[in-house]
């Protein structure tokens, strides 16, 4: 009994601790955005809709859906790991600035979650995307569903998926904005995504049935496999944040299912040490390469993924 009231008491102020934090997080976003008289892009220009796009990813969706019609600022800037990452006052006053906080969602970006939180509280609109996209469940670090995960936040590798988030933003800037036809700016773009998708079917046409099986360094890739009909049968890294650790057993799990299913390459994130998945691929009986995608944020110009467009067709 003694321990159930002290793990109690510690959840409790853990929750309370929450609690004020968010009432602290509302009261500064309430006085920022009072006293700026700014929108989040640096404008004066009242007319003009000021978006907060969280991503990399995101900012340049909304950017190419938007054109000149609205001013759009990233709070995470390209190689930036959205897992692990702390916004500066600066962006939290300019999340709870904006006219519109377009956000990933399901837990994707850790770090803005109380910010967020605490913008959409104080009446700032926030449209999560990938919680209206059908999301799909997190997969095991063996290619099962693991039970009691919580789904997958990594929509945007599934191109069609994007297709339909754009029809949500420009859903979202219209009863911002009616003035605007905003699905017939956002057209082209949704167009583009489309035949992007096309293109990375055709290129990965020339992969085998039998070798369509993946193995991350985290749990990124599950929408990519779905969409362009592959399977992830490990990752390296438990779980779909970067922040977690595997075990030893894990590790060696790992190894046993890329010898047995015959794995040639192990895909690591760009933004991250792959030191972790190449010690993997040393302890494998086989020969096996680490591959480096772009999976949780945009790459640095001339990388081939500094758009989203060009980092489905690198990925790819």
């Amino acid at each position: 009994m003694q321990g159930m009231r002290i793990g109690f008491e510690i959840r409790g102020r853990v929750l309370c601790s929450r609690a004020v934090r968010l009432a602290l997080l509302s009261g500064l976003i309430g006085l920022w955005a009072c006293s700026t008289g700014t929108s989040a892009a640096g404008t004066t220009d009242e007319d003009r809709i000021a978006i907060v796009a969280t991503t990399s990813i995101l900012g340049d969706v909304v950017s190419n859906v938007v054109g000149d019609a609205a001013d759009v600022e990233v709070v995470l800037p390209a190689g930036t790991d959205p897992h692990d990452f702390e916004p500066s006052p600066q962006q939290v006053a300019a999340i709870g600035a904006a006219d519109l906080v377009v956000a990933n969602g399901l837990g994707l970006e850790e770090g803005l979650a109380d910010v967020i939180e605490a913008a959409s509280a104080e009446g700032t609109p926030v449209l999560q995307l990938a919680d209206g996209l059908d999301p799909i469940p997190r997969v095991g670090s063996q290619g099962t569903e693991a039970l009691g995960e919580s789904q997958d936040p990594h929509f945007w590798h599934d191109p069609d998926r994007m297709a339909r988030a754009i029809d949500l933003i420009a859903s979202e800037l219209s009863m911002l904005d009616a003035s605007v036809d905003w699905q017939g700016e956002a057209a082209p773009y949704r167009a583009e995504v489309t035949a992007a998708g096309i293109e990375a079917d055709e290129i990965l046409s020339e992969v085998p049935t039998e070798q369509r099986v993946l193995v991350t360094s985290h749990d990124s890739l599950g929408y990519f496999a779905d969409r362009f009909g592959f399977t992830v049968v490990a990752t390296v890294i438990p779980g779909g944040s970067t922040l977690a650790e595997p075990s030893s057993r894990e590790i060696a799990e790992l190894v046993d299912t890329i010898d047995t299913t015959g794995v040639s390459a192990i895909f690591a994130d760009a933004t991250n040490s792959t030191a972790l998945a190449e010690t993997v691929a040393a302890e494998a009986g086989r020969d096996v390469e680490v591959v480096v995608l772009f999976t949780d944020t945009l790459g640095e110009p001339g990388s081939g993924a500094d758009t989203y467009l060009g980092m489905i067709l690198t990925n790819a």
